[in-house]
């Protein structure tokens, strides 16, 4: 990505550490970028979202006063400040820390130590967050898209019909488990289902197997946003039939791409 694209970004950087602030403003000025508040705590950059609105936060997983988990969900809470860019620079590794964050729907994660090249990909989607695109459909008209979003989680899934709303659709259905889901499958048609995995008391899996071997509309594209990791329940699900898998976080680019092949 050419830095003068990256020029005019706005960026908040939360990192209790002075080393650190040093080495993530280096990679920053190192792209173009200039515009760069320092702020140590959580409390502080919340202060600062009140009088001002930067394109991006990134923020440590462990400030002095919260974790960037609770930061995230802060910011999500807050009508003014719920669109902000939001990126994680840690080297925590635990998935039960950092899936909160994955849900809340940050930009990216980067991992301590990162490359030039991790923070530049990082940048490139908030790009596209900050300015999206409409998805391009060959054959069918984005205003008659009708669309289900299944999961549990309340945060993740205002971020998600955000992100399909930035890209056009407008028509979206919510559900907060499989089995809800399920039923509205059976009194309504819609044209793909966007669903997670983990959920009460149905699946992703499990609804997935239902639609292909029990509903009147078994031939819909599926697309699975999930922070699930493990291997062997994701085959399960692609044996199951769904249409695609897009790991949490995920770029708005990469689910814009794949809405227009699932409906292509």
């Amino acid at each position: 990505m050419n830095e003068k694209e990256f020029i005019d970004l706005q960026v908040c950087l939360v990192e209790p550490s002075s080393t650190q602030q040093h080495i993530i403003r280096k990679f920053l000025l190192d792209l173009g970028i200039s515009n760069i508040t320092l702020i140590e705590s959580g409390k502080d950059l919340l202060a600062i979202l009140k009088q001002s609105s930067p394109d991006l936060i990134i923020s440590s997983m462990y400030l002095p006063d919260m974790t960037g988990a609770d930061l995230v969900h802060e910011i999500r809470n807050d009508s003014d400040s719920y669109d902000m860019a939001f990126l994680l620079i840690s080297s925590e590794t635990n998935l039960n820390y950092l899936d909160p964050i994955r849900q809340a729907g940050a930009i990216a994660i980067l991992p301590k130590p990162f490359t030039s090249k991790d923070l530049d990909v990082a940048l490139s989607a908030t790009l596209d967050y900050l300015n999206p695109q409409q998805v391009e459909l060959e054959h069918l008209d984005i205003d008659d898209i009708n669309v289900l979003v299944v999961d549990d989680s309340l945060t993740s899934l205002k971020y998600i019909c955000k992100i399909l709303n930035d890209i056009g659709i407008e028509q979206i259905t919510q559900a907060t488990n499989g089995q809800q889901a399920f039923e509205l499958i059976s009194e309504h048609l819609f044209d793909l289902i966007v669903t997670d995995f983990n959920m009460p008391e149905m699946d992703g899996l499990q609804l997935t197997n239902s639609i292909r071997s029990e509903s009147s509309q078994q031939s819909i594209p599926i697309l699975m946003l999930t922070s699930e990791q493990n291997e062997s329940r994701l085959a399960a699900v692609k044996k199951a039939g769904v249409s695609a898998i897009l790991d949490k976080p995920f770029e708005p680019a990469s689910i814009r791409k794949l809405i227009a092949q699932l409906l292509n």
